[in-house]
């Protein structure tokens, strides 16, 4: 599982197979055993929250949108 980036203990990351056909540019975002994926392609928007309070959603959307390139950058130099 790459990892793009920690913060403050949240862990952003993909994984290395992402289905079969591919699936959209997204992120995952872990911390303790709170998950969250999250599309960056074609908007930024929650693919689904496992555990996630409004507020904590809330800082993730904006770190996410805050790092969209570099988190692309990362997507497509892995997957090509």
């Amino acid at each position: 599982m790459p990892v793009v980036f920690r913060h403050r203990g949240y862990r952003f990351y993909f994984y290395s197979n992402e289905g079969s056909p591919r699936e959209p540019a997204h992120v995952h975002v872990e911390k303790g055993d709170n998950e969250a994926k999250i599309w960056i392609e074609p908007t930024v928007t929650v693919a689904y929250n496992d555990g996630y309070n409004a507020r904590a959603l809330r800082e993730l959307l904006e770190l996410v949108e805050n790092n969209c390139g570099r988190i692309a950058r990362s997507w497509h130099d892995y997957f090509g």
